[in-house]
Order: structure tokens, then sequence, then C-alpha cells
């Protein structure tokens, strides 16, 4: 393809037959995916209108300098929507749909045509995905927003919205019984609303469909209630790819909501349902303290965008506890490209860590082990390769029994990212091994050739 150049992913991800926690790409390599993402990475936004213009080309090279390989593509639908106090109002920009008129939308500009796309949004989409292949990152391609038709603060939830009946000239109502917010917009129960959708999601599926690098994600933080729909758009995805050249990953993540709407899914509901992966939230299992280690059934990668409880000195943890559990992860960080606490800088750091290891590792072969080591977190193939995290330090206890040879010693102070030999140590045998660092910290142990 004319637009892509040497170091594109190498074909589209599919979930590794040999080690369903992970995907692989279309040479069998099985990769760990994390990176770091901020809401304005696809619309530009800000509280001045037109909004600013968001450096993606900044962003792109602050994922490079972590060795980060995975962004969510944010998407706003609303070119104007408010937050609390709502006095606090944001222009986004652009969005799916051409502003031709007949007749003014309630922010005074020109109604929504939406038989009619507009071409700025999807070249945008393209051209960004395709920056992000160059640079060897795939991107979660976001189909929709919902935290907004819920959470923000009336009246600019809803009436900045393309499929409010006051903005747009083609008759369509996505609040028949004015409530105020769009969540019929996350249902199946207005048709001619699912079929404008799924007009958009072919639109994007033909704009970005042929590029390897994509997974496609449903809706942010769209309710309990939107799950029905959500599986809907699961298959209606598959379905449009199903005739084509490439197939890819479709994921579904957790789906918050306020009580009044029905709450949040539950982590099971999304196993539940027909996507490769899905980005579980943080109770009633302890995805942020202590991570259930990943079965398989999903390939998970948690968000701390969706995780509650977090604190700078748990999420650094995060980063590992899931690394050992068999997770790939992403970053919620609204402070990527300004000055920020040094502990964003360290959980940047140490998701880049983790990437590296993981690219020493044979993932294949990779599992959570919670039985080898003491500290119970522990990633290994339980032959040659092992990857313990200390939580609190600074002595753990490891079982080679099964791993006879000479193994290599490696530390990393998790704090600060500095390393450490140690060893060599002889296998077949349980270990006790202790961290030349105060605090949390990283073994690594792979057996000498």
């Amino acid at each position: 393809m004319a637009d892509k150049q040497e170091g594109f992913p190498a074909g589209p991800l599919r979930v590794s037959k040999r080690n369903p926690r992970y995907f692989e790409d279309a040479q069998g390599r099985v990769l760990f995916l994390t990176g770091s993402h901020t809401a304005c990475d696809m619309n530009d936004e800000s509280q001045k209108d037109p909004p600013e213009a968001f450096d993606y080309s900044a962003f792109l090279d602050f994922l490079q300098r972590n060795h980060h390989n995975l962004i969510r593509l944010w998407t706003c639908h609303q070119p104007k929507h408010s937050w609390s106090p709502p006095t606090l109002v944001f222009y986004d920009s652009p969005v799916p749909w051409q502003r031709t008129g007949p007749g003014n939308a309630l922010d005074g500009k020109p109604k929504f045509d939406l038989t009619k796309f507009n071409p700025e949004y999807f070249t945008r989409l393209r051209e960004r995905v395709i920056a992000a292949g160059r640079r060897g990152m795939y991107v979660s391609v976001m189909l929709f927003e919902g935290d907004a038709l819920h959470y923000a603060s009336k009246p600019w939830c809803w009436d900045g919205h393309p499929f409010n009946a006051s903005n747009n000239v083609n008759g369509l109502d996505g609040d028949p019984g004015r409530t105020g917010r769009g969540l019929k917009l996350l249902s199946l129960d207005i048709p001619a609303v699912t079929s404008y959708q799924e007009a958009y999601v072919r639109k994007v599926i033909d704009t970005v469909g042929d590029l390897d690098n994509i997974l496609y994600e449903i809706a942010n933080e769209s309710g309990r209630g939107s799950l029905r729909w959500q599986e809907h758009m699961i298959r209606f995805v598959h379905d449009c790819e199903a005739g084509r050249d490439k197939q890819h990953p479709v994921g579904m993540t957790f789906a918050f909501g306020m009580p009044d709407i029905g709450g949040s899914c539950t982590n099971e509901e999304m196993f539940q349902s027909a996507a490769e992966w899905i980005s579980p939230g943080a109770a009633p299992e302890p995805y942020v303290t202590d991570p259930p280690a990943a079965d398989g059934r999903k390939v998970l990668i948690p968000d701390t965008d969706h995780l509650a409880e977090r604190t700078p000195e748990n999420t650094l943890l995060w980063v590992w506890k899931s690394f050992c559990r068999g997770m790939n992860m992403l970053f919620m960080d609204d402070e990527c490209l300004t000055p920020a606490d040094p502990w964003r800088d360290a959980v940047r750091r140490e998701m880049g860590a983790c990437r590296k290891y993981a690219e020493r590792m044979d993932l294949a072969e990779a599992v959570p082990c919670n039985d080898v080591a003491s500290t119970k977190y522990c990633l290994s193939d339980k032959k040659s390769h092992f990857l313990v995290f200390l939580p609190q330090g600074p002595a753990v206890e490891v079982a080679l029994t099964n791993a006879p040879g000479v193994f290599n010693v490696e530390w990393r102070n998790v704090k600060t990212g500095e390393a450490a030999p140690g060893g060599p140590i002889n296998g077949g045998e349980k270990v006790q091994l202790t961290s030349p660092f105060a605090g949390p910290s990283v073994l690594y142990l792979w057996k000498k050739q």
C-alpha cells in the first residue's frame, strides 16, 4: 500500500492460538501491547471555539520515547459539551458529519446532514492511524463515546449532539422521551438511530479497514444498559469485515454507568461477549491491587481510565502486577504533553520496561505462575525465563525445581528504573534471592545457553 512504509506492523492482529492472553501479528510474533492515551488524540478539544490543535506528532514522539506500542484513539461526536460545573464547556473538532444546514443547530451553527460524512474527520482518522503505524504502533479506534451522554452536565451533554432532533436536517430524534440525555443512542430502541450508526461504522471500516495496525473499540463507558447494543455492534463489525481482505479484533471496554441509568456492567458480562478483547473494571475483582491471572478467555487490556481507587503508588505497582498476571495495559494520561508529577513518568517508563522484558521472553509460552514465586507475581515459561515482581521487597523464593541449569540474574528498581546484575544461580531447586534495592523491584532470570 502506497502510504505505508518499512516498519509498519505486519498484518492485522489476531488472538494467539498458542497463548490467547495476547495477540499475534501476521508473522506469528506474540505481542505485549501497552501505551498511554489522552482524550484529545483524535478530536481537537479545548474550551476555545475553534479548539486548539493537539500536537499529534509530539504525542507519537512521547510514546516512542517510552517504548509504547498502543494508542487508544478517542472520539467525540459532540462539537460542544459541558462537564460539572455546566459552565465548563468544551469544543471538539472535527466530528464525523457535515454541517450543511439549512437552519441552525442549538449551538448556533448549521445543522448536520447525517447522510453526509465529514471528509476532514475521516482523512484525519486515516492519517493518524498511518502515522502511528509508521512508528510501529497499534491503534484502538474508538467508534462511540458514551460517558458524556450520561455523566456530563446538562444541557450540553446532549444539546450539541448531531442526533439531537434540533441539530440535524434528517428528522432523526435520539431522545423521543425528552430526557435531556441521548441514552437511546446506546440501545437498539430506535431503528433509525441504529441505521445511521451502522452507516458511520461502515465508513470507519472503509477508511482504515485495509490497515494492519488497528483494533476497534465499540464505546467508552456507555453504561450497563448498552450491552445489547454493544453486542450488536461487535457482531456488525465482524460481519462488515467478513468479506474483506483483513479482519481486526473488536473490543468491549468497561461499561461504566451512573446508578440512575442502571449502573455499570460486570467484568463477567464482558467475558461473555463476542469481543476478542476487553478492558475490565476495578470491581468486584481487584484489578488494581491484586489483578486476577488472565486465563485466556479474552485478551485483557486493563486501562486506568476504568480502574477506581488508584493512587500514584498503587498505579506504579499495578503496572508490574498486571504484566505478571498475563495482561496488556493502557494508561489514561491527560498530562502526556505537559509537565507532570514524577510518578506519571515512572508509570510510563515502567510500562515500556514491561514491553522490553516481553521482547526478551517467548510470550507464546509465558503464563502467570502464582505458585512459582513467594510474592505470587511471576510470568514464566517454567523452563528458561522467569520474571518475578516483588511489590514490597526485599526477599523472594522462586521455585526452579523443574528448571535445571544455570540462570542469569537481573534486578530492576521499579521506582527509579535502575538495573543491577546478580547471580548467576543454579536451577533445579527452590532458590532464595534478595533484591539490592529497597522497595518494589523486579527480578528477571533467564537460562544461560
